[in-house]
């Protein structure tokens, strides 16, 4: 399998298909409350783990959703915590729990978080749900500081989306392997330093090399 990541869609569909993840999401908030799945709490422990947030970093949370990383997070004590999600509905629950993290209501490629700020940013169980891949991945390069790190990952494992694809209301990518992720993400600046591929777990780390800011190279807007 692959990803759709070199497919292009105008912005009238990039639009109308967050509108539908928005309002999807935004119905289903409940799913995401407490208890998680068996297993499911360490994984997110690893997840988070992985990225080696330093006390003091500038971290991004993407696809929060209702926060469920926003308090591992914390842990290790960032200067801040930035949670995005399409859903404001989502957000006012994550916002409920966590009143210390900075919730903004977007999709990614239009944050506009300075130049250079982020040490971390997580996609958590949504990068299969980002549509405008090329422009997403060029605001981050452009927002995270040279060594910072990007965690893409799942706490069930990338084969759990094979089995919400039939149901979707909206096109869901795969999360890539190794080799076509070094492919993907090298144009932005980012290189692969860990890959984790289990049945239960997918964690991709890739670090920001030290050199100029690439902008919005690769975006797809007009």
């Amino acid at each position: 399998m692959t990803t759709d990541f070199g497919k292009k869609l105008n912005e009238e569909e990039i639009n109308r298909i967050n509108r539908v993840q928005r309002d999807f999401f935004g119905g289903l908030v409940h799913v995401f409350d407490p208890p998680l799945p068996e297993g499911v709490p360490e994984r997110l422990e690893q997840i988070v783990a992985s990225a080696g947030i330093n006390k003091g970093d500038w971290v991004l949370d993407v696809g929060s959703g209702t926060g469920i990383l926003i308090p591992l997070i914390r842990v290790y004590e960032p200067r801040v915590i930035f949670a995005c999600d399409l859903s404001e509905v989502m957000l006012a629950r994550l916002k409920e729990h966590y009143p210390y993290a900075h919730a903004i209501a977007a999709d990614l490629r239009d944050l506009t978080l300075p130049e250079g700020s982020l040490d971390v940013v997580f996609m958590n169980a949504c990068y299969p749900n980002i549509v405008d891949k090329e422009s997403s991945l060029a605001n981050i390069d452009r927002m995270m500081k040279p060594g910072g790190r990007m965690v893409i990952s799942h706490p069930m494992g990338k084969s759990f989306i094979d089995s919400l694809k039939e149901k979707s209301p909206f096109p869901l990518d795969d999360f890539p392997e190794q080799p076509e992720a070094e492919t993907l993400f090298r144009p932005y600046g980012f290189k692969i330093q860990k890959f984790v591929d289990e049945v239960k777990l997918y964690i991709l780390v890739a670090t920001k090399q030290h050199g100029e800011t690439r902008g919005l190279r690769g975006s797809s807007r007009s």
